[in-house]
């Protein structure tokens, strides 16, 4: 069985990034001028991939950086793979929240985010969402596509499923940057996992 090839690649900047806002997926937020010309300047400068499918989180972010970076590419969007629900954290700095005895405990991992999404919820459905591509990509006769996502999605899929392993903070990328994958059908449907290969 062939091995398919899967660049997971991380929106461009909003408003909400240079804030430091915590905005997740209750806040369809567009990029920001800067952020969009960033990205039409990484797309001249980087030679991203060549591919035959182009997926994408359903958030306006990110199908916007999709659309710059693979123009005239149709889009995909997988549901699963939107960001994390913040709940009660939705919309505001850290700063803001140092003094929430929940904040605090949610950083620490102790709880779900309030009235949102635990970090347990979100791998699983990330993990979901990985797979419904790669079911597509098979059923599809693909062999290389593109994922068009969040930041934290990135670092919380690959923290699970990615090898070599690494904790999620040490997947982080930049917008407009991320990882190639490897997917092994057969080795992944037994183990979930997936080899990081390239960074983009």
């Amino acid at each position: 069985m062939r091995t398919l090839k899967i660049h997971l690649i991380r929106h461009g900047a909003t408003d909400a990034n240079k804030k430091g806002l915590y905005i997740g997926c209750k806040t369809d937020m567009p990029l920001s001028p800067e952020g969009m010309n960033e990205l039409i300047n990484m797309r001249r400068d980087i030679d991203y991939p060549e591919i035959e499918r182009l997926y994408s989180s359903p958030l306006l972010r990110a199908k916007q950086s999709a659309a710059v970076l693979y123009p005239n590419m149709p889009i995909y969007p997988v549901d699963n793979l939107k960001e994390y629900d913040f709940g009660d954290f939705e919309g505001k700095t850290a700063g803001e929240l140092e003094l929430d005895q929940n904040f605090a405990l949610w950083v620490a991992g102790k709880i779900p985010a309030p009235n949102g999404e635990s970090n347990t919820d979100f791998v699983k459905r990330l993990c979901v969402g990985l797979q419904q591509i790669v079911i597509d990509m098979l059923e599809n006769d693909i062999e290389h596509s593109a994922v068009i996502m969040h930041g934290g999605a990135i670092m919380m899929l690959l923290g699970a499923c990615g090898v070599p392993q690494a904790k999620p903070v040490e997947w982080s990328a930049d917008s407009g940057q991320g990882y190639s994958l490897l997917v092994t059908p057969s080795l992944y449907h037994k183990t979930g996992v997936v080899e990081v290969v390239g960074i983009i």
